[in-house]
């Protein structure tokens, strides 16, 4: 196991250090909190050792930077005698254990064996949940194309970390169904999972909707409200549509997130919160910096692991599978018995550009069903906008006004510039940006979008 020592003794470190490697631990040493971070969070630490007190970063709050940063090792304290109060209070603040100075190399041992044991085990049910949870995932799940596949397991695979997620992708594309799967697949999975559309609450009063607000903190404050992040507590908090969040409100979610404490409207104290955030945007947050209109640390605070969605466009073989979950949804709901598509109605759907997404083709299998005469959907059934061909392949005199994007309609033919753009240097991006006249992000950006990379 991976062990890093943190010390401002150099003997401390050097003797703790040849207890362990004796015993077969992997050992990295650093003589103050700050270091002791780094190295902790380069190379994930399965147990930290840290003393309490320290110059520049003592061990209180080095518990809370590598909390706050994702670190997920457990930390033992070490202290003198006459600490034991602040060992205590490292305990409340996450610590696994402390170990009072002068100490024997047996007891370090058997401390660090009892950590070792109990790390074991936690990853061992983490391992077990991660398998329940992805064996009975979410119902609303229906992927095939391999850069939802690649979405599925990175989701998954950062799901038992408390690290912050942002997903982005249009609107319609499944976002918040994702965000679920992050938080049924964590060990969160017990607490609540709070959504908020940052989006739709007015900017009045969206502050005390997140956090909340105490009795005469403004007009209309007639008594206490609990705000979401206190909802949402030990559990997660659903951001949607982050990139419509105020610029003050932004100052206080970067504070919250760095702080993990919260104040409500017209409270004079801040209180600690264990809340993961998980948010969600169909904007470009990165183009949104750029311009002044997204404030940079919040969007690196959230940024810490970026899940993608591509458009329903771009994973037209997932559509089939789609429309079956979706009859089968439906035909509970509306007491239906539909069984089939016609081969005609699939062929429409699968080549539709599906400017909504997958919520837009959930509204079109169920108002298809509530107009089926029989037990299979036919061309008939289905809007206007899928069945003209015109909406498909697309002429300029014949589309309709509400299709005029060029955007959507140029997408087939910007993803065969930039694949031959990339063929032809070789795959190296930075040439191809210069051949597509594109910046380097926005290539970026697009060759995930497009499943090219």
């Amino acid at each position: 196991m991976n062990v890093v020592v943190i010390d401002d003794e150099a003997g401390v470190r050097r003797t703790v250090a040849m207890i362990l490697e004796d015993e077969g631990y992997e050992v990295m040493t650093a003589s103050n909190g700050k270091e002791g971070l780094v190295h902790a969070l380069a190379r994930p630490a399965d147990i930290v050792l840290c003393d309490v007190k320290m110059p520049e970063m003592d061990g209180l709050e080095f518990i809370d930077a590598y909390r706050r940063e994702g670190g997920s090792g457990l930390i033992v304290t070490m202290t003198a005698y006459g600490s034991v109060e602040m060992a205590i209070e490292a305990m409340k603040r996450g610590a696994y254990d402390y170990i009072a100075k002068p100490f024997s190399a047996d007891s370090i041992l058997l401390t660090l064996r009892k950590a070792e044991e109990r790390e074991k085990l936690r990853k061992e049910v983490g391992r077990l949940r991660r398998q329940v949870k992805t064996e009975t995932r979410n119902p609303e799940l229906v992927v095939k194309s391999p850069a939802m596949v690649k979405a599925v397991e990175l989701a998954e695979k950062v799901a038992p970390h408390p690290s912050t997620v942002l997903i982005t992708g249009e609107s319609g594309t499944g976002k918040e169904v994702f965000a679920r799967l992050i938080h049924v697949a964590s060990d969160r999975n017990d607490k609540a999972f709070v959504p908020v559309n940052c989006g739709a609450i007015p900017e009045n009063l969206l502050e005390s909707e997140l956090f909340g607000h105490v009795r005469g903190a403004f007009t209309g404050a007639e008594r206490d409200r609990v705000g979401l992040f206190d909802e949402a507590n030990g559990g997660t908090l659903f951001l949607d549509e982050i990139g419509e969040l105020p610029t003050a409100l932004q100052v206080k979610l970067l504070r919250a997130l760095q702080d993990r404490e919260i104040r409500r409207v017209g409270e004079s104290t801040s209180r600690r919160i264990d809340v993961r955030i998980v948010a969600a945007t169909a904007r470009d947050l990165a183009q949104e910096v750029e311009g002044g209109g997204f404030r940079s640390d919040l969007f690196y605070r959230l940024n810490v692991v970026n899940i993608h969605l591509p458009p329903l466009r771009h994973r037209s073989e997932e559509v089939p599978l789609l429309v079956k979950h979706f009859v089968d949804r439906y035909n509970q709901i509306l007491s239906t018995n539909v069984e089939s598509m016609a081969p005609a109605a699939m062929s429409l759907l699968v080549s539709y550009p599906w400017p909504g997404n997958v919520r837009e083709l959930e509204n079109v299998i169920e108002r298809a069903m509530v107009l089926a005469d029989s037990t299979q959907i036919t061309p008939e059934q289905l809007p206007q906008a899928v069945r003209d061909k015109d909406a498909h392949v697309g002429t300029p005199d014949t589309l309709p006004e509400d299709e005029l994007s060029v955007k959507k309609r140029t997408a087939a033919l910007e993803k065969q510039l930039i694949a031959r753009a990339l063929e032809i240097t070789g795959g190296n991006r930075t040439r191809a940006s210069d051949l597509l006249d594109l910046s380097y992000r926005a290539l970026l950006y697009k060759i995930r979008d497009y499943g090219l990379d």
